[in-house]
């Protein structure tokens, strides 16, 4: 059984079939990419997998268990967490309390005891906290720790979103297009990252990405869409030279 099993996926908005049948099965540590044209319907397969979408058809079973209908707050908890194509975090906030956030369903004390600070909310806190250290040590971002998170570089804030994400200690690791916007010392960074990231945690990570040199560069299996359908999937080198794959990004 695959940690991630995803057959029929189909979603329509209106009369419109935005994704058609789409399947993969991601195995535990796997580094897998999802690539295609601008539109292809790639992060809206991201949203069906995480629960942002209801899909119209299809099965997605997560280490076992179906996470059709499930809240994404809910599918984190399965194991599944993600990052966006847009950053999202916490602008205002540090990157502490950024990372720390991700802790709080694992935090271990009731509303009183927060209230009132209690014992059990310091102890609870201290071990976020140090969570939190740990993981932003691993980034190499220990320094950042009372930046607000707005101040950061764009290549810093990418970082930070994917430590946030790392926090909520997923079984998958789902990353849309983490190296927009990053330039190339930046981006070869990410590919290091990326890669420490699979083996340090021993999680499954799948990444959606319009470069190509960090796709063919990471990813072990590779799956194609178009219009919302699978064109093609195999390892880098059969992609590079499918010619349903050439056709889809240059044309006839």
């Amino acid at each position: 059984m695959a940690l991630l099993e995803v057959n029929g996926l189909t979603i329509k908005f209106g009369g419109l079939t935005a994704v058609d049948g789409f399947n993969i099965n991601i195995e535990q540590n796997e580094l897998v990419g999802l690539i295609g044209p601008n539109g292809a319907g790639k992060t809206t397969v991201f949203n069906m997998l995480t629960g942002v979408y209801l899909p119209t058809e299809g099965t997605i079973n997560l280490d076992g268990k179906s996470v059709v209908g499930k809240k994404p707050y809910d599918i984190v908890e399965m194991g599944a967490a993600r990052t966006f194509q847009n950053i999202r975090l916490f602008k205002e906030l540090t990157v502490e309390d950024n990372v720390k956030i991700a802790y709080h369903n694992q935090m271990n004390y009731n509303l009183m005891q927060g209230l009132f600070r209690l014992p059990a909310f310091w102890k609870e806190e201290s071990v976020a906290k140090e969570n939190a250290m740990d993981l932003l040590d691993i980034f190499d971002m220990k320094m950042y720790a009372n930046t607000l998170a707005k101040n950061l570089p764009y290549g810093k804030q990418r970082k930070l979103e994917i430590a946030r994400a790392l926090a909520t200690k997923p079984k998958i690791l789902m990353l849309d297009e983490p190296a927009a916007g990053m330039n190339p010392y930046e981006t070869k960074e990410l590919m290091e990252t990326i890669h420490f990231i699979r083996d340090k945690f021993g999680i499954a990570i799948l990444l959606i990405e319009h470069d190509m040199s960090l796709v063919m560069g990471i990813c072990e299996k590779i799956t194609v869409i178009d219009y919302g359908k699978i064109i093609a999937r195999g390892v880098p080198e059969e992609i590079k030279s499918d010619p349903n794959v050439i056709k889809a990004y240059l044309g006839e």
